[in-house]
């Protein structure tokens, strides 16, 4: 007995052991319990529930019934675990806060926003949702494959026939050993617009359906900051999304108060507001003096009230940041896919669920083609009956038996026992005309439908059809407007969100140094009539663009090579009045000898706002700024660029502005800016000026009346002339002279439109600087050479020029400078060639 005992007992390595038997466990939880199937979107716990209850027959045309019974049903027959745990989840099944399309339809208390709990299975009643029978239909046509129940005795399916894409509508969460599923709800129209989009298109990429499922809709509404998070989910299978409760703010009784009316999905009310609370307490949220809960049956109202004092945006970026006003949702997309896990893509997704349904429709028409098939051979042996009546009545009345009777018939006739059986079973009253003819019409639609189910089965795309048409129709009754909004180009709140709008003065030098200063600085310090030194620059350097602008805005920088950079102005740096600032290329990432030609401040990207482009071959393009919303931290080619071409300049126009440009040799054009058509950021551009061989665009620059342009030559020269002078002419031409070149005063190296209470600053090759005021220079015709405005060395040249505020700290120079500065006093007019064209 010993002996017998022992030999039972097998010597195994423990470590073997735990480790197969660990992942057996692991496997088991990861398939049977955790994790959802591609297919239909459910775990088994929430497949067993919807199958007990059609199996209980509780329809949405039936009378609720106990929840007890149902999780009775579901314990009892297919799920061999906690009741508690099938309550649960019949539960959020049944909650309007927690699915997007609920699946139960419940009758009492099952829960709220605020966490409470739900009633105790024996008082709360449900029955199945309309949307949740299109999750079963079909389901006794063999369209899936059933398994036994745990003992045997039963039969449950292995997947639900599941007609709309229920993983991506409903979405799912679920914890396994080492792996996690978290796929967000999405709006049941889009999802079905985009498998109509990939069955008619099956090339589409992830991106492409984007176009169509915009991203994520939670029950709870709310809104979602940015697409960044979505289109990583979408193309790889994990990403993580900014959610944000929808406030407003308003004013009540002299003083602004934040209402709460959205929140992000899954979190809780209740805790929401504690969370609040204790946050006013603890003084790391000020400016809060009351907090009330206002929520009933009409909709969600949390009101904060502030007091006068506080900017109430400040107020509600700190909830963003400190509270659950403002969460993220870690999408994974993982589900089981053939009895394996797998990190799944949006097209993954619709395309294994595609699948899905072309076996469903393949089995559902074989099953019908089955039955037609077996119901067509009855009314055959009918039909022969009805032909030899007489015959066929006599045999049956020679016949002593049933069984005589129907091999009688089998053998006089040719046919089967069950078409034998069909004619003894035949009532007297199919014996009349009208019942022949129902038998012949029956038997001829069956003959038309057997073709049309041959036909569906030899032709996958009048499969893919009857599924796209079955799919629209579930949109047609069930689709409703997206509730989650999303807000594009707000990704998340940063810290600097914090910082309260406020008007800024931005100024950048000629060499790429930039800093930021608030307004009043310059106000404050203004008083006194004189003026104060606004920043301190080397002696070869000058400020190029200054500007007022809010904290909050943008700044776009726009590079020779074509390419565009955004900064908001916060992000510059504020520093003292008198530094000199922070190195551009510091700020932006502008690659090794690229520089910045132009910059340009934007509030909104929405505006009805272009940008005007010029090249130095004398190409122009326009097109609409909101095509820019989208800049990243490495910039974006803002224009494609020809062979041997760089980018000048940039302008912002609102579209009915006229535009001048000079080139080298001194022609211009001026043309109305509607002569360019609007087109997209990745297009070249046109003719804006026909250029000679030798010649190349110079500047380009927004006529406005009753201002002058501004022509400088490389050896000194220039001249202000009237815009008047210089005629409207169509784009594309050659244009007119602006200024006679001579090897006297050399090619045109500056083109502006300026005004009399500016400066002009003039810098050369070497590096010398004149700074003068622009009144000072004589105004002429456009065919004359102009007066000298610098003494040039000859080995030196005007490099280039720029328009600059009035300052008053500097007086005018009155005497030629070291350097070869010559005050404008002193400066005659050069009129060795002053004919006309």
């Amino acid at each position: 007995m010993a002996e017998e005992k022992f030999s039972q007992i097998i010597d195994r390595d423990i470590n073997v052991e735990m480790r197969e038997s660990f992942m057996d466990y692991a496997m088991s939880i990861i398939v049977s319990r955790a994790l959802p199937d591609v297919r239909d979107g459910l775990k088994p716990v929430h497949r067993r529930i919807l199958y007990a209850m059609n199996e209980l027959g509780m329809h949405p045309d039936k009378p609720f019934k106990k929840s007890a019974r149902i999780v009775g049903e579901v314990i009892g027959k297919y799920h061999p675990h906690g009741d508690s745990a099938v309550y649960e989840t019949m539960v959020r099944m049944a909650q309007d806060f927690s699915m997007r399309y609920m699946l139960v339809d419940g009758h009492g208390n099952f829960g709220s926003v605020d966490g409470d709990m739900a009633a105790a299975m024996r008082y709360t009643e449900a029955r199945l949702s309309k949307i949740a029978m299109e999750m079963l239909r079909d389901i006794n046509k063999e369209t899936i494959d059933f398994m036994p129940n745990y003992d045997g005795e039963e039969q449950e399916p292995l997947v639900l026939p599941a007609r709309f894409p229920n993983l991506l509508v409903n979405g799912v969460s679920g914890i396994a050993v080492g792996m996690a599923t978290n796929i967000p709800p999405h709006n049941l129209g889009e999802v079905i617009d985009g498998v109509q989009a990939l069955i008619a298109n099956p090339d589409l990429d992830s991106l492409d359906l984007m176009e169509y499922i915009k991203g994520p809709d939670f029950p709870t509404a709310g809104y979602i900051m940015g697409r960044t998070g979505i289109r990583q989910a979408y193309t790889t299978g994990r990403g993580s999304i900014t959610m944000r409760a929808k406030t407003t703010i308003e004013e009540h009784n002299n003083k602004a108060r934040i209402i709460v009316e959205e929140l992000p999905y899954q979190v809780n009310k209740a805790r929401l507001v504690e969370k609040i609370a204790e946050l006013v307490r603890e003084k790391k949220i000020d400016g809060i003096t009351d907090l009330r809960d206002e929520s009933d049956r009409n909709g969600m109202r949390v009101v904060i009230e502030l007091r006068r004092d506080v900017n109430p945006n400040i107020v509600l970026n700190n909830l963003f940041k400190h509270t659950a006003l403002q969460s993220t949702f870690g999408i994974n997309m993982l589900a089981i896919v053939n009895n394996e896990p797998k990190i799944l893509t949006l097209k993954e997704v619709l395309s294994y669920y595609l699948q899905h349904q072309v076996e469903v429709i393949r089995r559902r028409t074989e099953y019908e083609l089955k039955k037609a098939e077996a119901r067509a051979h009855i009314l055959e042996g009918l039909r022969i009956a009805l032909d030899h009546l007489d015959e066929v009545i006599a045999l049956i009345r020679a016949s002593q038996t049933t069984e005589i009777a129907r091999t009688g018939l089998m053998e006089r006739f040719g046919l089967s026992q069950e078409q034998a059986q069909a004619i003894l079973d035949m009532r007297l009253q199919r014996l009349t005309g009208l019942e022949r003819e129902k038998i012949e019409s029956e038997y001829q639609e069956l003959l038309q439908k057997i073709a049309e189910y041959r036909e569906i089965l030899a032709n996958e795309s009048l499969v893919l059809q009857i599924i796209s048409d079955e799919l629209q129709e579930i949109r047609d009754r069930f689709a409703d407007e997206r509730r989650t909004e999303l807000l594009v180009g707000e990704e998340s709140i940063l810290d600097e969100d914090l910082i309260p709008q406020e008007e800024v003065v931005i100024t950048i030098t000629h060499t790429g140094y930039i800093k930021r200063l608030p307004l009043t600085t310059y106000r404050s310090q203004k008083r006194g009539g004189r003026g104060v030194v606004g920043m301190d620059t080397k002696d070869d350097d000058f400020v190029e663009h200054l500007f007022v602008t809010n904290s909050h805005h943008y700044l776009m920088f726009f590079t020779d090579r074509g390419k565009a950079y955004r900064l908001k102005a916060y992000e510059i740096p504020e520093l003292g009045r008198t530094a000199r600032g922070t190195p551009i290329i510091n700020l932006i990432q502008i690659e090794q000898g690229e520089t910045v030609n132009a910059v340009i401040p934007v509030e909104r990207f929405d505006e009805d706002k272009y940008l005007f482009f010029a090249t130095r071959q004398g190409v122009v393009k326009k097109t609409p700024i909101e095509d820019y919303i989208n800049i990243r931290r490495g910039g974006l080619i803002a224009v494609h660029l020809r062979e041997d071409d760089i980018l000048i300049d940039v302008k912002l126009t609102d579209g009915n502005q006229e535009v001048i440009m000079g080139t080298a040799q001194g022609m211009s054009i001026r043309f109305p800016e509607s002569d360019v058509r609007s087109m997209g950021r990745a297009a070249t551009g046109v003719k804006g000026i026909t250029l000679d061989e030798d010649d190349h665009l110079i500047g380009m620059d927004v006529i406005v009346s009753d201002q002058d342009v501004l022509i400088v030559t490389t050896n000194g020269y220039g001249k202000r002339t009237p815009a008047s002078e210089y005629r409207i002419q169509s784009r594309g031409g050659k244009g007119i002279k602006t200024i006679n070149v001579t090897e006297k005063n050399g090619p045109v190296v500056g083109l502006k439109v300026v005004k009399d209470d500016e400066d002009l600053m003039i810098i050369t090759a070497s590096g010398t600087l004149i700074r003068t005021s622009m009144s000072g220079i004589s105004t002429m015709g456009r065919n004359t050479q102009g007066v000298k405005l610098i003494n040039i060395r000859e080995d030196d040249a005007v490099a280039t020029v720029c328009r600059s505020d009035k300052t008053e700290e500097e007086p005018e120079e009155e005497n030629q400078n070291e350097e070869g500065g010559v005050s404008l006093e002193d400066a005659q007019p050069d009129n060795g060639s002053d004919s006309e064209e």
